[in-house]
């Protein structure tokens, strides 16, 4: 009978030992030195050492949410310390590269760190489709145009001379790369990012602003023109708008009234979204004399909401076409076409799908976003799409880090949908 409890006991012990066993633990020994993001400045492609059916059983794993957070820390731990071994020198420079484009940019510091990390501002140069050496000097100039009273205040040289400089499919890596970095040298909070831009700079303001509009807390557009696209995205984030009255050159008064317009509509029917302000200064034309200057300090009252409870998201260029936004992504194997339109809210765990374009689209959760304890539910205009509880896995914390590289996107699980 002793001899009987002393198997039972010990072969409980073994059973308790191997549920409560390291994942992390698991996964480092798995992995041994294997680069899991970065590797000599490439990305790294570590998909077949995770498809092996150790890998798939690790990383596919059913995980409690001690485990999720100790996996989603080791993760982006790696991901920052394998970004600063290999981007870190280009920070040191002041230059970025991706491929044979290089962005160079000036920093400035201003006022006290706070124990929440400091604010970032990327402030755009105006120019565009003119000799390099006039480029230049708006880079300069920008540099020390505007001061915040707290900060990180970085100009960027476009890597480009051109009309559209700002806003070409390449930008969306140069910010990040730029946001990302500056988180890990400067200890910059990514939920206190602002974008600001001057003339040309502006018109990449009116673009980049909803095209990234889930990396930013606010924008303020001083001077730029809107061309076709609407605030639709900007919903989530405060949004600025500086124009003189007088500046007649490319109808930019005309456009930025017409945009404040297209604003006011947008949150007269959606109330809780788009806070902004326009400004149209009666006496001025396109140099402002630093009136918009306070437009800094009416940003800084915004932090980012990266997990809002209503996404709207529009693809609003035919050449850039993000496939992520806030919590939501598209897969790969869907087509994207330029205003592609997905309108979804979620209360609780209920997600409620307005509008999609897509046949497609992929919904990203984490413990903040729903309860795993219950079930997830989608809908779809009345149908019910999706009613199943859903499981935290290590795939899915690698692949939101992979793709986002933003603390605030790391997601534990996702629903796949068909929707047409």
């Amino acid at each position: 009978m002793k001899k009987l409890t002393l198997i039972l006991s010990l072969w409980l012990c073994s059973f308790v030992c191997w549920v409560n066993a390291d994942i992390v633990k698991d996964i480092k020994s798995f992995l041994g030195d294997t680069p899991l993001f970065f590797d000599q400045g490439k990305e790294t492609d570590v998909e077949s050492v995770f498809s092996s059916p150790k890998g798939e059983q690790l990383l596919k794993k059913s995980l409690s949410f001690k485990e999720a957070q100790k996996v989603s820390d080791y993760f982006f731990t790696t991901y920052q310390k394998e970004l600063k071994k290999n981007f870190g020198p280009q920070w040191g420079k002041r230059v970025l590269l991706k491929g044979d484009l290089k962005m160079p940019f000036e920093t400035r510091i201003s006022g006290e760190k706070t124990e929440k990390g400091r604010s970032l501002y990327i402030s755009m140069h105006g120019g565009g489709n003119t000799p390099p050496e006039i480029n230049h000097q708006q880079w300069r100039n920008q540099i020390l145009l505007y001061t915040p009273e707290e900060g990180v205040y970085i100009a960027p040289r476009a890597p480009f001379n051109d009309w559209n400089m700002w806003f070409r499919p390449e930008m969306d890596f140069f910010f990040d790369r730029l946001i990302q970095l500056a988180v890990i040298e400067l200890d910059v909070n990514p939920d206190k990012v602002y974008l600001l831009g001057y003339s040309a700079g502006g018109d990449g303001v009116y673009r980049m602003a909803p095209r990234m509009a889930d990396r930013w807390a606010a924008a303020a557009m001083m001077a730029g023109h809107p061309g076709d696209v609407s605030p639709l995205n900007l919903r989530n984030i405060g949004f600025s708008l500086w124009v003189g009255a007088k500046d007649s050159a490319y109808d930019r008064n005309k456009k930025a009234l017409e945009f404040q317009q297209k604003l006011l509509h947008a949150r007269e029917v959606d109330p809780s979204g788009y806070v902004y302000e326009a400004h149209i200064l009666e006496n001025k034309a396109h140099w402002m004399d630093l009136e918009d200057a306070v437009a800094l300090e009416w940003m800084a009252k915004f932090r980012r909401t990266p997990l809002p409870e209503k996404i709207a998201w529009c693809q609003e260029e035919s050449e850039a076409m993000p496939d992520s936004f806030y919590w939501l992504s598209i897969p790969s194997s869907t087509t994207r076409h330029k205003g592609d339109t997905l309108i979804i809210s979620h209360q609780s765990n209920t997600f409620d799908i307005e509008k999609s374009d897509y046949s497609q689209i992929i919904i990203n959760v984490n413990d903040e976003l729903i309860d795993f304890g219950k079930s997830v539910r989608v809908v779809y205009k009345g149908e019910e799409l999706f009613h199943e509880k859903l499981k935290r896995s290590g795939l899915s914390i690698y692949e939101s880090i992979r793709r986002r590289g933003d603390q605030r996107y790391i997601f534990s699980s996702r629903v796949h949908l068909n929707i047409k």
